[in-house]
């Protein structure tokens, strides 16, 4: 066998570093929330990455692409798809816990009170920008309690009739009043012992709402 045989392909089949793909997401959510879409380019997003532009546009095939995935990724980082799935002997109120403690944590970050508003801020004049993130970001999460929720339809351990209002419901919750004076800056974040206070105190009244 030749030496040759032994070397990484080489051209567009070549596998993709997973390395520095994670790198160029962690860049482009560090400008995007800095100096925002229109702010960040993808030659800056390179460069913060430490790769070449080509190998950004080799990861994502565009800077909407390289947005919807850093919104999706910051999401992952505190609701990991796992918190999604509900096994027949799973318990649902831990499953709840669970999530409503991830998203209470992404939505209080700074990071995702930014990214909120600049979409905000910039909804008017780009409507297709805000709507790129909403599917990225907020309605991926929905689509993914409302998943879980169904399941837990099926095991007879809920009874919900509308499942994607039921997952809209409990983001609701969750955000309470706490989230609109944090996007206003009049607010800190919880503490750590408030958050659970509060978070306990929404999957209570969620599971009252909708316990067979």
């Amino acid at each position: 066998m030749s030496d040759k045989s032994l070397q990484p392909p080489s051209g567009p089949g070549r596998p993709k570093d997973p390395a520095k793909r994670q790198a160029i997401l962690e860049a482009a959510k560090c400008l995007f929330m800095q100096n925002g879409y229109e702010g960040s380019s993808m030659d800056a997003i390179a460069a913060e990455a430490g790769v070449s532009k080509l190998t950004v546009y080799s990861h994502f095939a565009d800077k909407e692409n390289l947005f919807a995935c850093a919104v999706q990724s910051k999401c992952e980082e505190q609701l990991p798809s796992l918190f999604f799935e509900l096994g027949p002997d799973s318990s649902v109120e831990q499953a709840l816990l669970a999530i409503g403690r991830g998203f209470n944590a992404l939505i209080s970050s700074e990071e995702s009170l930014a990214m909120h508003r600049l979409m905000v801020a910039q909804g008017a004049q780009n409507p297709q920008l805000a709507q790129l993130f909403f599917n990225a970001g907020p309605q991926r999460v929905i689509d993914a309690l409302r998943h879980l929720l169904e399941q837990a339809n099926r095991n007879g351990q809920l009874c919900i009739d509308n499942p994607q209002h039921a997952a809209e419901h409990f983001f609701c919750l969750v955000k309470g009043g706490c989230h609109f004076r944090l996007l206003m800056g009049i607010a800190q974040p919880l503490a750590a012992r408030e958050a659970e206070e509060h978070v306990q105190e929404v999957v209570r009244l969620f599971l009252r709402a909708y316990r067979p």
